[in-house]
């Protein structure tokens, strides 16, 4: 976990405990959390207090709510939310499962674990907290798949069963949440997601497609296709759901036909490969990638004509030869153009 040291030192005689999966991580021995969650009284006043010691940058994470966000060496960050109710115990009420419900205190002493987290921690059982906590954030039926996925653990009877019952709250959700959770599942949490009812009213399925390549875009691609347009993706995202959805299969192997395929599906050539089942083709595409020529036989302006639409289609045509292995030098280029324009 992330040295408490300087947090302790801010919150000298106040109560102050890590919360979630910082706590959770520390006691499954994995890799010490990047983001710290503490739940005080003082989000703000504590916020300051440890950028004016040791932070980068501080802001509020949520205005409404009252937490703050203090950036630490530009990658590590600490997050300040009030204690919701009257004590830690009622803040951890509140919580989506019991390995996400104990608090360690900032200034040391015993974890605070009134709901056996740490038991089912150990047991890699996932419980809801309470009956409500998908009414409470929908986001949390994603989150469940998530953790399953990502730590190994397995949703108990009652989780599972109130998931399946309130799967549909999920499009409640705000649309950038269920994006970033979405993208963190593998195959088999997509699966997993399928099965629990979920993927279904984001307008997604499970397609046969889904292991043909092992990237986050691409999964999120074959699952949802146009309905991903749905979510807030990034432009980039949505160029390359484009580019897979209009990719059609490469004539053959050769350097001209592959030339062709990645001159429509770069710098997605290989996903698109996947995509329209022609993976047996990868290596074509890469040998095509290593031998790219670093710079073109002719450039626009070396044509002797105007500029237009024509310069584009002449430049192509002298780069689709040269990837056929018909012309080699910049004269032959320069013949090429002069025949194509007879």
């Amino acid at each position: 976990m992330l040295s408490l040291d300087v947090i302790a030192e801010v919150f000298a005689g106040e109560d102050a405990w890590v919360v979630g999966g910082a706590v959770r991580d520390d006691l499954l021995g994995r890799r010490p959390a990047l983001d710290v969650d503490v739940a005080c009284r003082e989000p703000e006043r504590a916020a300051r207090a440890l950028l004016a010691r040791a932070g980068d940058a501080v802001f509020p994470l949520n205005e409404e709510f009252g937490a703050w966000r203090v950036v630490l060496d530009r990658s590590r960050t600490v997050d300040f939310s009030p204690i919701r109710g009257g004590s830690i115990e009622d803040d951890l009420a509140g919580r989506d499962f019991t390995v996400n419900a104990i608090a360690r205190p900032v200034a040391g002493g015993e974890d605070v674990d009134p709901f056996g987290g740490r038991d089912d921690a150990a047991r890699s059982v996932l419980r809801t907290v309470s009956a409500d906590v998908f009414d409470h954030d929908p986001l949390r039926l994603l989150r469940g798949v998530r953790l399953e996925d990502e730590l190994g653990f397995r949703l108990d009877l009652h989780a599972e069963e109130l998931t399946r019952a309130k799967a549909g709250l999920i499009t409640l959700a705000a649309g950038e949440r269920i994006l970033e959770e979405l993208r963190r599942l593998s195959a088999d949490g997509i699966e997993r997601a399928a099965e629990l009812g979920l993927l279904e009213p984001l307008g997604g399925r499970v397609d046969l497609r889904l292991r043909a390549f092992d990237s986050p875009w691409f999964r999120l691609s074959v699952t949802f296709g146009e309905s991903l347009k749905r979510l807030p993706i990034p432009g980039d995202l949505r160029r390359f759901v484009d580019i897979l959805a209009r990719a059609q299969p490469p004539d053959d192997g050769s350097p001209r036909a592959i030339h062709r395929f990645r001159r429509v599906t770069e710098p997605f050539a290989l996903e698109a490969l996947a995509y329209v089942g022609a993976s047996e083709l990868a290596g074509a595409v890469e040998q095509a990638r290593a031998g790219q020529p670093a710079e073109p036989l002719l450039r626009g302006d070396e044509l002797g004509i105007p500029p237009g639409p024509e310069v584009g289609r002449l430049l192509e045509l002298i780069a689709e030869e040269r990837a056929a292995g018909t012309i080699s030098t910049r004269e032959e280029a320069l013949q090429l153009v002069r025949r194509s324009l007879e």
